[in-house]
């Protein structure tokens, strides 16, 4: 009877399954990937706590606050009946506490927030998420008001905190067809992430921290290190543009403050970009890595290191190849044009590397590559131009020459820049009989009546500035006219006699043979 009494106790829990959920020492390192932390299902939601213990000074409790502070047990006591009995309660404001407190107080609301909420249902535990989304702005205030240097064991739950909140698995709507409707895709309304509400505040907070002058690089490096740069570069493929923007500004604060990071950015930034030209062609996230690597180009010393040239050649040049290159374009072009401003011998190498990749049947895409090209010869030097002139304007040519009124167009524009217009002139010997028959085509035959006006005006130039070579290429032009239509006479003359001898032969109406000594006396 008494058994059976006693039975219906409720049991005290173990000690070990305090541990497991304060924070033992068999819980695993912060180091570790997402899927070693350890998560408790809690009432209707899912807490999530990476219980590394602290090695602060004073922290002998795993949440970092000293015993003998009132505020600490009472902290310590409403977070142990959070485990047990799953309310979600909203821990004292700064203002409330005394200064020497503040610091434990700030601990306490980090592991607060290492909670995670499912937003799919926007009911679903209202209260609590307003609780967290309330000490969520509470830590970025702290942080932004911070008048003291951040303790190590700050920096550790606060990095993760971060981690928790932030680094999930993406889920992607299907794009198998995205890489097809590339020209499309501007115009689809982005994929908003229903969960912005915290994690908007939590990249926030991120950002404040990592720019904040209290935060010594020094210390912070051992939490915020390569793996944690490793995530946050996975998060670029997100859908939401809102979530990009802010890992932009993050990640350039980063590459900023932690100098020692530096090399193995820019390494992990390259390794995207090759996945995504050489296997995927698959990625949100291109144009805003770029934008940050257009900040970073920009302050590369002189002269460059041929690690940053390499990195020119095997990725920035070969993202003109996917076919999704609108979507990053703009920024494209910024990268490469530092590239040349910063060492202008790289223009010969860019121009050569643009023309392997130039579009044939793309003509939108071939107007971009028309307007890239006008920003390189603008920083380029006579003795750059003069090496890659000759195949580069054979690829002008055949842009003249287009039946696209835009390509020729846009191909025409180029002698509305001084700078471009004054090299063509110092090298017009070469260039202009390369061009001519473009030229001349277009002034009679094209059916775009701007083409025809500023081919025109191009011709006036040439005839203008040296009228000797102009003459020269116009009577060779029509030789080589004369020539091609001699030619096509002897082809209708050819066709004409085969036709003959196919007639004369066919009276019994089997197959004719032509003998292989007239087709080569006809030809």
């Amino acid at each position: 009877m008494i058994k059976q009494i006693l039975g219906r106790l409720p049991r005290k829990p173990s000690k070990s399954s305090e541990n497991r959920e304060f924070g033992g020492s068999s819980a695993p390192p912060l180091s570790n990937s997402s899927n070693s932390r350890s998560s408790d299902i809690v009432g209707n939601h899912r807490l999530l706590i990476d219980s590394a213990p602290l090695a602060g000074p004073n922290s002998t409790s795993s949440l970092g606050f000293s015993h003998g502070s009132k505020l600490a047990q009472a902290v310590d006591k409403k977070l142990s009946r959070n485990s047990m009995t799953a309310p979600y309660e909203a821990l004292p404001g700064f203002k409330d506490v005394p200064s020497s407190e503040k610091q434990n107080l700030f601990i306490g609301k980090l592991n607060l927030c290492c909670v995670v909420f499912d937003f799919t249902d926007p009911m679903k535990n209202a209260k609590e998420k307003d609780i967290k989304r309330q000490t969520l702005l509470e830590l970025v205030d702290y942080v932004s008001s911070a008048n003291g240097k951040f303790a190590e064991t700050v920096m550790q739950e606060a990095v993760k905190m971060v981690s928790i909140n932030l680094f999930r698995s993406l889920s992607p709507q299907p794009r198998e067809n995205k890489v097809l409707q590339a020209f499309d895709l501007e115009e689809e309304e982005p994929l908003m992430d229903p969960a912005w509400p915290h994690l908007q505040i939590v990249y926030e907070f991120l950002l404040r921290f990592v720019a904040s002058p209290e935060t010594d690089a020094k210390l912070a490096k051992k939490y915020i290190d390569h793996s944690f740069v490793l995530k946050l570069l996975d998060l670029f493929d997100s859908e939401d543009p809102r979530e990009r923007e802010y890992l932009k500004t993050i990640l350039h604060r980063i590459y900023g403050k932690f100098m020692v990071h530096r090399p193995f950015i820019r390494k992990a930034i390259n390794n995207i970009f090759f996945h995504f030209i050489f296997e995927t062609e698959k990625h949100n996230g291109i144009a805003e890595l770029l934008e940050v690597l257009g900040s970073i180009i920009n302050g590369f010393a002189l002269p460059l290191k041929e690690e940053h040239k390499l990195f020119l050649i095997r990725a920035l040049i070969p993202l003109h190849k996917p076919k999704c290159l609108p979507m990053y374009h703009q920024q494209l072009s910024y990268c490469i044009t530092q590239f040349v401003e910063k060492d202008c011998k790289l223009a010969d190498t860019v121009i050569r590397g643009l023309l392997k990749y130039w579009p044939i049947t793309n003509s939108s895409k071939e107007v971009m590559f028309l307007t890239e090209l006008e920003e390189i010869l603008e920083a380029s030097q006579p003795a750059e131009f003069q090496r890659c002139m000759v195949p580069l304007f054979h690829q002008v040519s055949r842009c003249l020459s287009s039946s696209h009124f835009q390509v020729a167009e846009r191909a025409l524009y180029l002698w509305n820049n001084d700078h471009i217009e004054n090299l063509i002139r110092q090298n017009r010997r070469v260039i202009l009989p390369i061009i001519f028959p473009s030229l001349e085509k277009n002034g009679h035959n094209h059916w775009n009546q701007v083409v025809q006006s500023l081919t025109l005006n191009v011709r006036k130039i040439f005839s203008d500035i040296d009228p000797e070579l102009f003459e020269e290429c116009l009577n060779k032009f029509h030789e080589d006219e004369e020539k091609v239509e001699e030619i096509k006479k002897k082809h209708e003359a050819t066709w004409k006699r085969l036709e003959e001898i196919a007639a004369s032969r066919s009276t019994n109406g089997e197959a004719v043979l032509v003998p292989y000594t007239v087709a080569s006396q006809t030809s």
